[in-house]
């Protein structure tokens, strides 16, 4: 037995909050549920059209674009699993932090990726659009890496999307994570500008290294606490590259506490054994500048549990 998503052909016209997004990820908000695969056969075939014309996967749509999609049929049990279980939609549920008619900000779990690919079904932004199947738009602002907790932002709307994009870009807008490093790191603060470059391992995992061929990157730093065998310190990057807090921590011989990738077992054995499961790297406030002379948005994310009571812990023994 089978289901038709879309019982006869439509012709969407592309609003003003659309303009400019991906055809690809237009259609994913048109027809939910339906498998990628599903949707890029259908433009490739020519039956998905953009004022009568064919299109490609990576075409914009632009306001007032008429685009063509074809009925499409699916089996429902593809339509009756759902992709994300409600203990996950709970969970993200649970940390929204901040929502308006054009802005998500939730503390994202760690563990968590942002999205689906290289091997999982579903992330944070699959969840969201299965968990608010009225929305027509809800994209990320930004990205977390899947281990780092912390604040993350969905936009609601195409023109929200662009301007916190280019906030980002021109660094009008803020963002502060807290770490927990490995040793005593000396002085209160450290300014680390060093190029990064990403590698691929011969098995096929990314690493990320200061290279002298890499991308210019800053990041800030502030010593907030010393503990035992342990600084504990807010880090606030200018720039925006893979991993970057990560590794410019590690090159400076203070890498994170409960990393695997880039600090060694011997150094991450005295935190776990205390307990910590998980880097310990949170995106703790950003603060989005206003609009037509408002004050700036200032959103804050609480430490995890878990990141909360190692601290204490430390204290202890400090």
């Amino acid at each position: 037995m089978t289901e038709l998503v879309a019982k006869k052909v439509q012709l969407v016209t592309v609003t003003d909050d659309q303009d400019g997004q991906r055809l690809d990820n237009f259609l994913k908000s048109r027809l939910k549920g339906v498998p990628k695969s599903m949707l890029y056969r259908i433009i490739r075939k020519g039956e998905v059209r953009i004022n009568k014309k064919r299109a490609k996967p990576d075409t914009r749509v632009q306001t007032d674009d008429i685009v063509r999609i074809p009925p499409v049929r699916m089996a429902d049990k593809d339509q009756s699993e759902p992709l994300v279980g409600s203990r996950i939609q709970n969970l993200i549920s649970s940390r929204i932090l901040f929502e308006d008619e054009g802005l998500i900000v939730l503390n994202k779990p760690s563990g968590i990726a942002v999205h689906g690919g290289s091997g999982l079904s579903f992330g944070v932004i699959e969840a969201m659009r299965q968990m608010r199947p009225e929305s027509t738009f809800l994209e990320l602002v930004h990205r977390l890496d899947r281990e780092t907790s912390g604040c993350l932002m969905i936009a609601k709307k195409r023109s929200v999307l662009k301007r916190l994009h280019a906030y980002l870009r021109d660094g009008g807008m803020d963002k502060t994570y807290q770490a927990l490093v490995v040793g005593r790191w000396k002085g209160k603060q450290h300014r680390i500008d060093s190029p990064l470059q990403k590698f691929h391992l011969a098995s096929g995992e990314r690493v990320v290294k200061v290279s002298r061929e890499g991308k210019a990157s800053l990041t800030n730093f502030k010593l907030l606490e010393h503990l035992q065998g342990a600084t504990f310190v807010e880090a606030k990057p200018v720039t925006g590259r893979t991993h970057q807090i990560r590794v410019h921590t590690q090159f400076s011989g203070h890498p994170i506490a409960g990393d695997e990738k880039y600090t060694s077992r011997e150094q991450n054995e005295p935190f776990k054994a205390l307990g910590l499961k998980r880097l310990f790297l949170h995106a703790a406030k950003i603060e989005i500048p206003g609009i037509d002379g408002e004050k700036s948005m200032v959103i804050e994310a609480p430490l995890d549990d878990e990141l909360v009571s190692l601290l204490v812990k430390l204290r202890r023994t400090s």
